[in-house]
């Protein structure tokens, strides 16, 4: 019966983390992004984040958008500089017309750092992206 199952491969959604200045406490704040970099809608977007590594794990979270337009971007959530010595995991499901998708993308423990900061496709911004 799972041989059955066919899960379809993501493609054009993807997971970036960026650096950008908080203009109230004149900081500089690492927030991840969801990116649809595809010519669809994304609907009931659910992720799940967390962080961990053998011996510390942060809380979940759970994060919904209930709609994704082709070629956008949302916010998913601010890290702490602490949540960047772990891995960072983020679970994403989400519907395209009426086939579901399902892909898990992880930040390994400290490739968060400036100096992976790499162009982010529809943003204009430099981040760490995974695909």
């Amino acid at each position: 019966m799972k041989k059955d199952i066919k899960i379809p491969e993501v493609k054009d959604v993807h997971v970036a983390v960026v650096q950008e200045e908080h203009l109230e406490y004149k900081t500089q704040d690492w927030n991840a992004y969801i990116i649809n970099n595809s010519d669809n809608d994304l609907d009931t977007v659910l992720i799940v984040t967390r962080g961990y590594n053998d011996k510390k794990l942060t809380p979940v979270m759970r994060h919904t958008i209930a709609k994704l337009p082709a070629r956008s971007y949302a916010k998913i959530e601010y890290l702490q500089e602490k949540v960047l010595e772990l891995n960072n995991e983020f679970k994403i499901t989400f519907f395209e017309g009426n086939q579901m998708f399902d892909k898990t993308y992880v930040f390994r423990k400290n490739t968060i750092n400036e100096k992976a900061l790499q162009a982010i496709p529809l943003m204009q911004l430099k981040g760490v992206l995974v695909k």
